[in-house]
């Protein structure tokens, strides 16, 4: 795995548990939440750019 994919992967669980406590506060921001999730989306889809991607091949 790639350092770059790890490092989306990891900011991606981070937005995931930014979002679930935001959703648990009492007073509650929606905006806040809107924001947060589509930070995750747009995360998820360079993950998914980066796993389309053609691997190179190795040579001996």
């Amino acid at each position: 795995m790639s350092n770059r994919l790890f490092s989306l992967m990891e900011r991606h669980q981070k937005l995931d548990r930014a979002i679930r406590l935001a959703e648990q506060r009492k007073g509650r921001n929606s905006f806040e939440i809107m924001r947060l999730k589509k930070l995750k989306l747009v995360v998820k889809d360079r993950m998914a750019r980066l796993l389309r991607r053609p691997v190179p091949a190795i040579s001996n």
